[in-house]
């Protein structure tokens, strides 16, 4: 019972539309009929600009990590925080308050991680401007990020943290299944450096 109550409010929690909200109260703007249409972050960055970007990006990545540490929140050491997490991701991507139709998983598994290896998530991110830095795909740098995370998870022989990490990168990869192919027909948009 303990399981499901966490995981519906998780689910509730990753379903707050983050970069909606953003962009209808501080820009009058539906950012999903914008850019490539999609809640996340790297499309309000398109969209509205750094400002939104990086407020709706972190507010993901809050909704993982909020979600992750509810059950040491409530002292309820017997209930997994990983799992209860993988349920807020699941609301980002298909959230009830945006028709199910939301981000790609990436920054609300990043937020996930944070909430139980705070060194694991620096890793991702070093990982992450690292390979944006080099391919200016944002796409290509979340999908390699995530199987960092499985690599280095495994080193550290954590089997939990190996599953979860993996389940997520799944997940992130499912959703950048178009941004494959736009990679691979060299279609894919590339981030400008200033």
């Amino acid at each position: 019972m303990d399981y499901l109550i966490l995981a519906i409010i998780s689910y509730l929690l990753g379903s707050i539309p983050s970069g909606l909200i953003v962009g209808k109260i501080g820009y009058q703007t539906d950012i999903r009929e914008h850019g490539s249409g999609n809640l996340g972050g790297t499309n309000t960055f398109r969209v509205l600009g750094i400002k939104a970007g990086l407020i709706v990006t972190i507010a993901d990545i809050l909704k993982g990590t909020l979600a992750t540490t509810l059950p040491l929140m409530l002292v309820w050491n017997h209930v997994n925080p990983l799992v209860i997490g993988l349920f807020a991701v699941v609301g980002h991507m298909y959230p009830i308050f945006a028709k199910f139709k939301g981000g790609k998983a990436v920054a609300t598994s990043g937020g996930v991680i944070l909430g139980v290896s705070p060194l694991l998530f620096i890793i991702m991110l070093v990982t992450f401007f690292i390979m944006l830095y080099v391919s200016k795909y944002v796409s290509l740098s979340s999908m390699i990020t995530g199987v960092v995370a499985v690599i280095v998870s495994l080193i550290q022989q954590q089997m939990g943290l190996v599953i979860v990490t993996s389940l997520l990168t799944i997940f992130v990869f499912y959703r950048h299944r178009a941004n494959i192919k736009r990679i691979m027909n060299k279609t894919e948009p590339k981030i400008k450096w200033m």
